[in-house]
């Protein structure tokens, strides 16, 4: 029996790691899911596995020394990926991103150094690297970091590593690409937009609508952590991606042809503060020790467009606001 401990695992890549673990090892796994339920932790991406014996969900936030402690010494593996992420919202609001992002990952790096876990797995992005023109970032290239956000996640990536150099703790760090499919909060491009586009609102693009980025469907991510922990070595970063880059353009044009909407719904706005142009991971030294992505681009953004299309239910309450009043009014801490 495997115990984990996934912190942030309410949100969009945490819960779908959770449905990976339990698809795949059943009853041979334990899984605490640490989540303090912000706007982006949602209940509703576990509904299907809540009951199962092996599965069980804490409310509590990772900058929290008691509750991390409590439930650090039940697991053998830690998967940080707790973390606020929006870019946008940390230009709005850095200081939010600093604490949970920096302080929280600290306070479970030393957890797992008190309680002897045998794997801390840092989930970080390929934002660290800062944008790229040409070619692709390695593990090696020096980090730098554009947004709060994306130094908010550089912080913790090297407070990570520096553990496992001080105290010998047993890290890996992951640098992943864009992830796609179900369950992302409607505020990201590819729900907002297939979300927006199915309610013929306007797509509002950044810019020229020309930024880069390489998608990942969110199960390939997973499967790639899942790989690591046992193929990766301590100490190392390894960076995670499909190749498929495309232009937020790209990426529109992709979502009204599926859903059969006009191009009248897309509209250029300002662009965002600090925007990246282009970011791109170079995969080689995670693809030699025999990891590939399982699904083609097309197939899989066509599946997440339509598990939008069918699942109204999930996204309308996230939009209306009604999702977050209703766990804040109705949801107490469990232990």
């Amino acid at each position: 029996m495997t115990r984990y401990l996934v912190t942030g695992g309410a949100g969009f890549i945490g819960s779908n790691f959770i449905h990976y673990l339990l698809q795949k090892y059943g009853k041979t796994v334990e899984i605490i899911n640490l989540d303090k339920l912000t706007y982006a932790g949602n209940l509703d991406n576990l509904k299907d596995v809540a009951d199962q014996p092996n599965y069980r969900f804490v409310k509590g936030d990772i900058c929290d020394t008691k509750i991390v402690d409590e439930i650090a010494h039940h697991a053998d593996i830690i998967v940080n990926f707790a973390a606020e992420s929006h870019v946008d919202r940390s230009i709005g609001a850095p200081d939010d991103f600093i604490k949970t992002d920096i302080y929280g990952a600290f306070v479970l790096l030393e957890a797992a150094r008190k309680h002897g876990i045998k794997k801390f797995v840092q989930i970080s992005t390929d934002e660290v690297y800062g944008s790229i023109l040409d070619g692709s970032f390695k593990e090696t290239d020096v980090l730098e970091p554009s947004s709060p956000y994306s130094a908010s996640k550089a912080g913790a990536d090297r407070l990570a590593y520096s553990y496992f150099v001080t105290y010998g703790l047993p890290v890996i760090i992951t640098r992943c690409s864009n992830n796609y499919g179900p369950f992302q909060y409607p505020e990201k491009l590819i729900p907002l937009f297939v979300t927006n586009a199915l309610d013929d609102k306007s797509l509002p693009i950044y810019g020229d609508g020309k930024n880069v980025r390489d998608w990942i469907y969110v199960m390939d991510h997973c499967d790639a952590i899942d790989f690591l922990l046992t193929k990766g070595q301590n100490g190392q970063v390894y960076n995670i991606g499909a190749g498929n880059e495309r232009t937020n353009l790209d990426i529109t044009d992709c979502i009204l042809r599926t859903l059969d909407k006009p191009k009248t719904l897309m509209t250029f706005v300002p662009d965002r503060l600090g925007h990246d142009r282009r970011y791109s991971v170079d995969t080689t030294k995670l693809r030699k020790l025999g990891w590939s992505p399982k699904h083609r681009f097309d197939e899989a953004i066509a599946f997440t467009i339509r598990w939008y299309q069918d699942n109204r239910w999930w996204w309308e309450r996230l939009k209306s606001g009604e999702y977050l009043e209703f766990y804040k009014k109705n949801y107490r801490r469990e232990l």
